[in-house]
C-alpha cells in the first residue's frame, strides 16, 4: 500500500480528510496482521497427536491427491510459505517445515491446497496467475503516476492512467480472496480426511486459516480504501476551479 503526504496546488503541500481513508486502510492491516500472528503463534506451540510435521503432512496430502510430481521444499526461516506453480513445488518456512504443530499442519495443507487448484485446473487460480505480471507493473506504477499527473499541472492523462493501473491491481487481489479461501477449504477437508489432525486440532487449524485469510480481506479493504483516495484526489483540480 503506499501512502503519500498530501496533494499540491502550486502552493505547497496541504492536509485533506482523504488522510482517513489511508489511516482506516493501515489500521486494518495492522489489525489483520496482528491477529494471524497471533493466531499461528499461539498453535505453533500446540503439537498435534500425530506428530506430523508440516513437511510430512504435505507429502501425505499431496500423495494421496495423486500429486506426486509436486515437491516440498523448506526455505529459509525469512521467507513465506507459498506454492510455486511454475516449478510444481510446495515451499515451507523452516519451522513450519520442520516441526510437528497444528499450525505447521494447517499451513502446509492450505500450500497443497493451491497445489491441488493447479492440478485441477481451479479457474480463480488461472485468472490470478494469468494477471500477474500486469497487475505488478500496475501496482507499482499507479500511485507515480497519479502523484506525477498532479505535481505537473494536473495532467489528466497522467492522473486517468495512474487510477485505472491502482484499479487491475486492486481487481488482482479481489481474484485472490476466493482463491485462498477455497485453499483454506481445500485444507480443512484434507487434514480431516486423511486423519492428519483430531477433531479438536482441525478447530485450532481452522481458526490458523481463518486468521490469515483476513490478512487477504484487510489487503483489499485497504486497497480500495487507497483507490477512493486517489479518485479524491483527482478530483482536486475540479474542486478547486469551482
Amino acid at each position: 500500500m503506499y501512502l503519500f503526504y498530501g496533494g499540491y496546488y502550486g502552493y505547497g503541500m496541504y492536509w485533506d480528510p482523504s488522510y482517513l481513508l489511508v489511516v482506516v486502510g493501515m489500521l486494518l492491516c495492522l489489525a489483520a496482521s496482528a491477529g494471524v500472528n497471533s493466531t499461528m503463534a499461539k498453535y505453533a506451540k500446540v503439537r498435534n497427536m500425530s506428530g506430523v510435521t508440516g513437511a510430512e503432512a504435505a507429502r501425505r496430502i499431496l500423495d494421496r491427491e495423486g500429486l506426486y510430481d509436486v515437491t516440498v521444499q523448506c526455505l529459509d526461516a525469512r521467507q513465506g510459505d507459498h506454492y510455486d506453480p511454475r516449478t510444481k513445488t510446495v515451499r515451507l518456512s523452516a519451522n513450519n517445515y520442520k516441526y510437528a504443530s497444528v499450525t505447521a499442519v494447517g499451513v502446509a495443507a492450505h500450500e497443497c491446497g493451491h497445489a491441488i487448484q493447479h492440478a485441477r485446473g481451479y479457474v480463480p487460480l488461472r485468472l490470478r496467475s494469468s494477471l500477474v505480471p500486469v497487475a505488478n507493473i500496475c501496482s507499482s506504477a499507479g500511485v507515480p503516476l497519479v502523484v506525477l499527473g498532479i505535481l505537473l499541472g494536473w495532467n489528466q492523462v497522467l492522473i486517468q492512467i495512474g487510477i485505472w493501473a491502482f484499479v487491475v491491481a486492486v481487481l488482482f487481489q479481489v481474484v485472490t480472496l476466493p482463491v485462498e479461501f477455497n485453499a483454506s477449504k481445500r485444507a480443512v477437508e484434507k487434514v480431516e480426511q486423511y486423519g492428519l489432525l483430531g477433531s479438536q486440532e482441525a478447530i485450532g487449524c481452522k481458526k490458523v486459516l481463518t486468521a490469515a485469510a483476513m490478512t487477504y480481506v484487510a489487503a483489499v479493504a485497504s486497497s480500495v480504501l487507497q483507490l477512493l483516495r486517489l479518485v479524491y484526489l483527482a478530483g482536486g483540480n475540479r474542486r478547486r476551479r469551482d
